[in-house]
């Protein structure tokens, strides 16, 4: 794994993470966008978190790791349907980077499909396979999804740990690149595995795939059936770190955020077993492989929260330094610029259906008298039953006597998408089009003058700062959002430990209630109207190893954790 989770590495993760079936799924959390977070708890072990970050890597940890105090929508139902449930299987999807995760929930079996190619996707089934949610909605040119659909798997990559001589000549033969990026593309092994499997069969990265005789064939077959035996019979998992970076992590000795800092400098990828071009490196072996994954991008996972927070005050610092209102007047006219674009390209659009409609009036003209007959004759069932097996039509609406069309591209395939009326003659079908890109370019008059408006109303405000900076006016900065803990009493006591206090009695009820953990310690005096104080031991103030760009020398960049 370097930046993306190979088929090898899902298979060992899938292999490892049998060993915790029978553990109950607990709290589902979504720290970040791109990061979903399920805390398992099996029968005589620590809580465990399975942290997906989408699209990358999936495995389990014990770290530390800050939540959202407002759980997402998302991480919602995944407790609504998933909490208590019991982990009952997994299993990986033909030798893809998908695995799929059962839970037996008292409502049934509860299915969670983790996709890593592309840019991921985490979806909840129901039993029967349909989607209840999908982390994202996304449409592909033979599966969708979203929200009660069908689940359907893409199609079967290659395994390339059952490819023998003759499909491998068939491999080369259709390929016009190097053998390594062969073998990457075509035969389903990330690059990693193919330069693996060429330096096992003592061949050059960088030959020709054609250009390989049948003993050089041979070799490679037989370096894929090691890596598969490798994979089969070994256990672990191995963190490759560049040599040089062998001193500090000496130096880091048995320091935690140490060692994560060297890992994620000197970190070059994560295997389940060591390969051979990994003999120039720094090899550290772990017991499975995701301890390995922990170990080099935990420390950043375990920060998501925190970074989510910071992306945030980000683009509002990236929109406007101040937000007064000269911003968000030139918010307004990057608005209205795009509005005025979307006017133009609309109209544009909508001149050229009705161009085409015309150019192609014989094919507009019978394809309307025909489900016009056909109509007549059978019937709306029966029309809408057919027009599936028809390429030149999308669909029918009965209720509103429309018909979704394609017209014909430069080479007579069906191209762009039109709808057409069928009480409508072709030339009242074209006009439609024309009057609704009309419509688009009067709207874009209004766009024009509003935007002028704003043009100077920025201007005004301009020469009006200019006047105040030379007077030596100062204008105070309003904070977009504050921290929770500013609704409280608050202070950092000793090693930037958080003290919590209320400022009234339903501040008292707060903290003790909500914010009062196990761990913690409680204070509070024998005073009418004494705050009641929490002091967080597990919750506080540390310095960031990712502060914000810009901050004046001297201000110390915090982060609550």
């Amino acid at each position: 794994m370097k930046g993306q989770m190979s088929s090898f590495d899902v298979a060992r993760i899938a292999s490892e993470l049998r060993t915790y079936i029978g553990s109950r799924a607990r709290k589902a959390y979504h720290p970040h966008w791109e990061q979903v977070v399920l805390r398992l708890n099996p029968k005589e072990e620590a809580q465990v978190d399975l942290v997906i970050v989408r699209g990358k890597r999936i495995y389990l940890s014990r770290r530390d790791r800050p939540m959202p105090p407002n759980p997402s929508s998302f991480s919602m139902l995944l407790r609504k349907h998933l909490m208590n449930g019991r982990f009952v299987d997994v299993r990986q999807h033909a030798f893809d980077r998908i695995l799929t995760l059962d839970f037996e929930t008292r409502d049934g079996i509860r299915s969670l499909v983790i996709e890593m190619f592309r840019d991921g996707n985490v979806l909840l089934l129901d039993s029967e396979g349909v989607i209840i949610q999908p982390l994202t909605n996304v449409k592909y040119a033979k599966r969708t999804l979203k929200r009660g659909e069908l689940y359907e798997f893409p199609p079967a990559h290659i395994d390339p740990r059952a490819l023998n001589s003759d499909e491998l000549v068939t491999i080369f033969s259709e390929s016009d690149a190097d053998l390594v990026r062969t073998l990457a593309s075509r035969a389903n092994l990330a690059g990693t595995y193919a330069e693996a499997v060429c330096n096992l069969a003592g061949i050059s990265t960088d030959k020709p795939a054609t250009e390989l005789t049948e003993e050089e064939i041979e070799g490679l077959v037989s370096g894929l059936q090691t890596l598969a035996t490798q994979l089969e019979t070994e256990t672990g998992g191995v963190l490759i770190l560049a040599k040089k970076g062998k001193k500090e992590l000496a130096e880091a000795g048995d320091n935690p955020l140490a060692k994560d800092a060297v890992f994620e400098e000197h970190g070059i990828e994560v295997v389940p077993f060591t390969l051979p071009q990994h003999d120039e490196h720094l090899t550290i072996e772990f017991p499975r492989l995701a301890d390995a994954a922990d170990a080099w991008k935990g420390g950043w996972d375990a920060t998501a929260t925190a970074r989510r927070t910071q992306e945030k005050a980000a683009e509002l610092i990236d929109e406007r330094q101040v937000r007064d209102e000269g911003s968000a007047l030139e918010r307004r006219l990057v608005q209205q610029e795009r509005a005025i674009a979307g006017f133009y390209a609309k109209a544009e659009s909508q001149q050229a259906l009705g161009i085409s409609i015309q150019d192609n009036w014989e094919h507009i003209d019978t394809l309307i008298n025909q489900t016009l007959k056909a109509v007549e004759e059978d019937g709306w069932d029966s029309v809408r039953s057919k027009s599936r097996e028809i390429e030149w039509i999308e669909s029918v609406d009965p209720a509103k006597r429309t018909l979704k069309a394609y017209l014909p591209d430069e080479e007579g395939e069906p191209g762009q998408r039109i709808e057409l009326h069928l009480d409508q003659t072709v030339h009242q079908n074209a006009q439609r089009y024309f009057d609704a890109g009309r419509k688009q370019k009067e709207k874009s008059v209004g766009a024009v003058k509003a935007i002028e408006e704003t043009k100077q109303k920025i201007a005004s405000g301009e020469k009006k700062r200019a006047k105040d900076e030379a007077a030596g006016r100062l204008h105070a900065v309003k904070r977009s959002k504050q921290l929770w803990i500013e609704k409280h009493r608050w202070a950092v006591v000793g090693d930037g430990h958080l003290l919590l206090g209320g400022k009234d009695a339903r501040g008292n009820d707060t903290v003790v209630n909500k914010y009062l953990k196990r761990e913690d310690l409680y204070f509070h005096a024998d005073l009418h109207g004494a705050p009641s104080c929490a002091l967080k031991l597990k919750e506080g103030f540390e310095e960031d190893p990712h502060p914000l760009p810009g901050l004046p020398e001297g201000v110390p960049a915090l982060r609550l954790t």
